[in-house]
């Protein structure tokens, strides 16, 4: 088990975006996610077409059309790109109005399943989801319009 916590990425009138962090690692999952892409060369496209994603989704909202839909149905686990690209970032899509960054990788596979890496950042974002809807449930986090506010840390 590990814990984590919620942190706030950037917020907007239209879509507040947080990202996790596990309390043993130095960088939230996000920005594991940039410091891994932002100076691959060969893959520079693809990280630039997904950092605009993440500026299109601040201005105008985590819509659904941004996003490719991932994980099972009974979770809000989602993907950028939805365009083609090699880069996966995986995301917990909450509402129009609040996203979840997560972590991301090279997509070497047909599905997210056939490769660990992948599986496991989709498997820490389902785990996340599902305690933060306990905690919602529990009435120690309350999710608003546009906000999540929690001083908790979560096991997963």
């Amino acid at each position: 088990m590990s814990e984590v916590e919620l942190l706030l990425v950037n917020s907007s009138d239209s879509c507040t975006m947080y990202t996790i962090q596990f309390l043993s690692d130095d960088m939230s999952e996000f920005e594991k996610f940039i410091s891994k892409f932002r100076n691959h060369a060969e893959l520079n496209s693809d990280f630039q077409a997904i950092m605009r994603f993440v500026e299109q989704i601040i201005s105008n909202g985590a819509l659904e059309r941004y996003f490719r839909r991932e994980g099972k149905v009974s979770d809000s686990v989602v993907a950028l790109p939805v365009l083609k690209s090699k880069l996966r970032l995986y995301c917990l899509r909450l509402s129009d109005k609040i996203l979840v960054l997560g972590n991301g990788d090279v997509k070497h596979t047909r599905t997210y399943e056939e490769d660990n890496t992948l599986q496991g950042y989709v498997i820490d974002l389902q785990k996340f989801e599902r305690l933060l809807k306990q905690e919602v449930r529990s009435g120690n986090v309350e999710i608003s319009e546009k906000e999540i506010k929690t001083d908790k840390h979560f096991n997963i």
